[in-house]
């Protein structure tokens, strides 16, 4: 609801749309109220009218009992049917009050408790020549039910409706008024006097029908106001001696209208109101809303068969709805059935949502759906950029906890959406996890809405008295409607819930065989580790004794040995040499383990000064210039973050060009993790082997051109890998080369190798 006038600006309308209308200390003035305390039934309330309708006074019943008012033999048959276990079984009932002398009035009773536990009684005056038999209702009742079962249109539905319902009641005109989700509504059904102004197909804001009294609507089937003219009584006292408060007419049949209500009434030239509520599921479905231009009282077995008659068709409704829904509800149960048949199937679950005929589009009739999981979108159809999705996730993390989240309007809650308002103004999310979600896109639809009056002007404010007054106009107001897509259907949403439990039980179902062949990593890798170890020590002894006994072959046979000779012995001992380096680069590569590390707060800057200090005889030879930013403090092995920085910087010296190398090492801090950078200006790569030199023993040169194993990259990748982190280089031939590296800020610690598999594929936190 919108307010234009700025006068309003101090005025709170969340309490005007949130007042508490149900402790009310007036009634409606055909009828008597009595509060009683049990078990003795002491008047604690009486409407201040029991002069008009019993001839005594309410001091006359206030600190008495029930038994002042009736006879004995009234109030014991009211005392047994109390101690039943529900109340339908006493209301309604005949109630004989004498007034005067052998004067008696007959009032048609009805009990209800309070929440506080009191007991209202509600007293109307019987008129005897309008109760209806039974027989004649039946009959009315299976009227109007054939009426209905000729139809399958939900349209010809509410006019049938309505039409019964003013056949039996003779209002002026019958409406029948459907909320939206939003809890504006529309009328849908229509019968009225020819030349009143026809209201069908016209839209109602929410405040016509604010929270409070649609709560009411729900708690009360059907709600008379037989005089909207009529001066309301008071309850007295006020305030209840025992609550201290006014009293709680939730349930109340008499209960007086707000002077904001029948303000509205009056607007629309209502003299007399009669509502039916209709419930679906325990919610406010609808309402059959009756109006007159002049009072009309409508006896209460008029209104019991109202009601009966309103549960009757309505249940009709309800079936109706079921069966339009069933096909659509079995066609998408179909499509849920197959996409988990082939998530079930794929090595990666995402393939199986986006990858076959049927897909994550026809779930929820989307034109763009997108899953982010391990912190990758996969996209198809009409979605946002992924740079728009990033923002998006990271709002529904923030704003969302439930297991769905749906809208037609995405712009209104998430304003920077209105940019791509074209793919997404409509969203359907479910969260498979924490960070991990599965995400449905609608596109705008412009359409234009016909309301009952303007709704940015739902309130008129008097300014002599200083408060707000519903409005007068209800005149025909067309509104263009923006940033929407069409709503998503119940059986929709209901289809994405039952599909994100699919994912997570196929998820923890790949965690669990994720956690067995981790398992069996282990104790593969932990036999590898041991057999490199064995092999490199058991290596070395007879690689020592080839190359001692060729150098003293050299030394002794000296003089005898051909020029020949002695190119094939350096070639020998050469070679010895090369293996042996081979077998220690090996040794160093199975040593990095994230099992055998400890991971603790590591300044980088000192990592790095002990890995230039080992480069410091090459740095002269070649009178590289190292510089380096501030470095931070992260969770790594500070040997092994040694390591990494002695082998990227020393291959930046190692592969220098014509030019003095200069090699900067630099750092920036990214959303949670820092982002390392080694430069330099050396002879580059050529960008199609990026990815082969992390390889173990690929190398781009020949030993003659530049020593080496080609191990030191694949050994920074793999200490990399073990901090949960990423490598890469950027470079061209000739144009020198980076290398990039992260580290999660909050580090890799290494107790989180005994966490289920389950963590890393749900997400920290979940």
């Amino acid at each position: 609801m919108m307010i234009n006038d700025t006068s309003l600006q101090n005025v709170n309308l969340t309490q005007l749309r949130e007042a508490p209308i149900h402790l009310n200390t007036k009634i409606q003035p055909h009828g008597v109220l009595i509060v009683l305390k049990e078990p003795e039934l002491s008047i604690l309330q009486v409407s201040s009218n029991v002069y008009t309708h019993f001839g005594v006074t309410e001091s006359d019943l206030l600190e008495g009992t029930l038994f002042d008012l009736l006879d004995p033999f009234q109030v014991e048959q009211i005392q047994t049917g109390l101690t039943a276990e529900t109340l339908d079984y006493l209301n309604p009932t005949k109630i004989w009050v004498r007034k005067r002398g052998d004067d008696y009035a007959v009032f048609d009773a009805v009990f209800h408790r309070t929440s506080e536990g009191l007991l209202v009684l509600e007293l109307e005056p019987t008129f005897a020549h309008e109760n209806i038999p039974f027989l004649s209702f039946y009959h009315l009742a299976r009227t109007s039910i054939n009426r209905l079962e000729s139809t399958t249109n939900l349209r010809d539905f509410c006019q049938i409706i309505v039409q019964e319902v003013r056949k039996i009641t003779g209002f002026d005109r019958v409406m029948l008024y459907k909320f939206d989700h939003d809890g504006h509504g529309s009328v849908i059904g229509e019968e009225k006097l020819s030349h009143l102004e026809p209201y069908l197909g016209l839209h109602y804001p929410e405040s016509d029908i604010p929270k409070p009294a649609r709560k009411l609507f729900a708690s009360n089937w059907i709600r008379l106001i037989p005089d909207t003219h009529a001066e309301p009584v008071d309850v007295v006292p006020a305030i209840n001696p025992i609550t201290e408060s006014p009293a709680n007419l939730t349930n109340s049949v008499l209960r007086g209208a707000s002077k904001c209500h029948i303000e509205y009434l009056h607007n629309m030239g209502v003299g007399a109101s009669m509502t039916i509520s209709l419930i679906k599921d325990g919610q406010l479905w609808g309402l059959i809303a009756c109006h007159h231009q002049t009072p009309k009282y409508v006896s209460y077995e008029l209104r019991k068969a109202c009601e009966f008659l309103g549960r009757v068709i309505f249940s009709e409704i309800s079936a109706h709805e079921e069966t339009q829904d069933y096909d659509y509800r079995m066609k998408l149960t179909n499509i849920q059935s197959k996409l988990v048949e082939y998530m079930s199937q794929s090595e990666n679950f995402v393939d199986g949502l986006v990858q076959h005929q049927q897909n994550l589009l026809d779930l929820a009739n989307a034109q763009g759906a997108a899953v982010y999981f391990g912190g990758k979108y996969t996209l198809i159809g009409e979605t946002p950029k992924e740079e728009d999705l990033n923002y998006l996730v990271q709002w529904l993390q923030a704003n969302v906890n439930e297991d769905v989240f749906y809208t037609n309007s995405l712009p209104q809650h998430y304003p920077d959406a209105e940019k791509y308002k074209n793919v997404a103004s409509g969203l359907l999310a479910i969260p498979i996890s924490k960070r991990n979600y599965v995400l449905w896109f609608r596109p705008e639809v412009i359409q234009t809405v016909n309301w009952g009056g303007d709704p940015n002007n739902a309130f008129e404010y008097n300014q002599a008295e200083g408060d707000l007054r519903p409005r007068k106009s209800f005149e025909l107001w067309k509104q263009t409607v923006r940033l929407t897509s069409l709503p998503w259907q119940l059986v929709e949403v209901k289809a994405a819930l039952e599909l994100r439990k699919g994912i997570v039980n196929i998820v923890l179902r790949q965690a669990d065989e994720l956690a067995l062949l981790a398992r069996d990593l282990e104790l593969s890798n932990a036999e590898l580790k041991k057999f490199a170890y064995v092999a490199s020590h058991d290596l070395q002894e007879p690689l020592n004794q080839v190359a001692n006994y060729v150098q003293l072959l050299e030394m002794r046979y000296s003089n005898e040995l051909d020029e020949d000779a002695t190119e094939f012995i350096n070639y020998a001992v050469e070679g010895v040499s090369l293996m042996q380096t081979l077998i220690d680069d090996v040794l160093a590569y199975s040593k990095v383990d994230v099992q055998a590390v400890e991971f603790e707060l590591t300044d980088a800057n000192t990592s790095l000064e002990r890995a230039l200090t080992h480069l410091r005889q090459r740095t002269a030879e070649t009178k590289a210039i190292i510089t380096h930013d501030d470095l931070p403090t992260v969770m790594a092995d500070r040997t092994q973050l040694m390591q990494l920085f002695q082998n990227l910087v020393g291959n930046a010296i190692k592969f220098h060009s014509d030019k003095t190398p200069k090699i900067h090492i630099g750092t920036t801090r990214l959303e949670d993790e820092w982002l390392f950078s080694v430069y330099d200006n050396g002879i580059g790569i050529d960008p199609k082997f990026s990815e082969r030199i992390f390889v173990i023993f690929q190398r781009l040169h020949t030993r003659d051109e530049y020593p080496g194993t080609g191990m030191g990259l694949a050994i920074c990748k793999k200490i990399i890998e073990c901090h949960r982190g990423r490598i890469w280089v950027e470079s061209k031939l000739g144009e020198g080369a980076t290398f990039y590296f992260t580290l999660p800020v909050g580090g890799q610690r290494s107790e989180r190798r005994g966490r289920k598999v389950q963590n890393n594929i749900f997400g920290r936190g979940q």
